[in-house]
């Protein structure tokens, strides 16, 4: 007696369903996308609120709510905390004075960072002009 594997049928690669295609003198499949099976529209959209943050309060939104008190009303008038990209939080400055400001006072901005909540593991500031 034999056994089975499971009840769900195996699909071909696409050279064995060219060769069947071949025998039954059907068109081959020469395209370059693969068949995948449908997902269903729930787990796609629960992946999508995980991936993109949505209804969820996100790192970024605590620090941009206190950006002003982080680096002072001045310097926050001139840049723009963006989003936080391998343990560095990127920031947009519009002005070189600003700028400079920003680089001088890295450790100490870094220092309250941290004390936010979610911000721990954040390591420095990348500015960025813009």
């Amino acid at each position: 007696m034999v056994k089975k594997t499971s009840d769900v049928p195996q699909e071909f690669s696409r050279a064995v369903e060219n060769l069947i295609a071949d025998i039954r003198d059907l068109p081959q499949d020469t395209g370059r996308s693969k068949k995948r099976r449908p997902t269903e529209l729930t787990t796609v959209i629960d992946e999508l609120m995980v991936k993109y943050r949505i209804s969820h309060d996100s790192v970024e939104h605590s620090i941009r709510e206190k950006w002003s008190e982080l680096v002072g009303v001045a310097n926050a008038s001139y840049s723009h905390p963006l989003t936080v990209e391998k343990k560095l939080l990127v920031v947009l400055v519009s002005h070189a004075v600003v700028r400079n400001e920003l680089f001088m006072h890295r450790d100490s901005i870094v220092e309250k960072l941290r004390k936010l909540p979610g911000c721990g593991e954040i390591k420095g500031l990348a500015l960025r002009s813009g």
